[in-house]
């Protein structure tokens, strides 16, 4: 059984990541799934004010849980088995170690998802995946509706 890392930020781009990974399950694949949220690390104004890290830490860690919801929901109903993972870091490579720390086959991501003006200038967490990761990624295009349809 195959081991596909999903990353998750809450956006409707890594949901349809998640959908595309339920599809394939629905047609054949055999495979469980990581959902994982990577949550930016504390920037050095929080470190100095926060009081107590762990007090920071566990806020970081409640909203990514709380953005892994959603995709979670979509497994379970779906009876899809599923691990949740919320780190924090440099998204791409904090991706690419949660990917070796659980043993996945495969990565399926959105192709933009939250952050958009950062992706733009530091290159997307996606394009950073395909190229840095030694295991397939598979990048969702988030499905468009053609305006000028509806209209008709």
């Amino acid at each position: 059984m195959l081991k596909i890392l999903i990353p998750v930020d809450g956006s409707e781009l890594s949901l349809d990541a998640v959908q595309h990974a339920l599809r394939l399950v629905r047609e054949g694949l055999q495979a469980s799934f990581v959902l994982a949220n990577v949550q930016e690390p504390a920037s050095l104004y929080e470190i100095v004010t926060a009081r107590d890290l762990q007090v920071l830490q566990g806020v970081s860690e409640g909203a990514g849980a709380h953005l892994l919801e959603s995709a979670e929901a979509l497994c379970k109903a779906a009876g899809v088995a599923c691990e949740l993972e919320v780190a924090s870091g440099d998204p791409a490579h904090t991706l690419i170690d949660i990917a070796e720390r659980f043993g996945c086959d495969a990565v399926i991501m959105g192709a933009r998802g939250r952050g958009a003006v950062r992706s733009a200038l530091l290159g997307s967490v996606s394009q950073a995946m395909a190229h840095d990761s030694a295991i397939p990624v598979t990048i969702v295009k988030h499905a468009q509706i053609d305006e000028d349809l509806e209209q008709s």
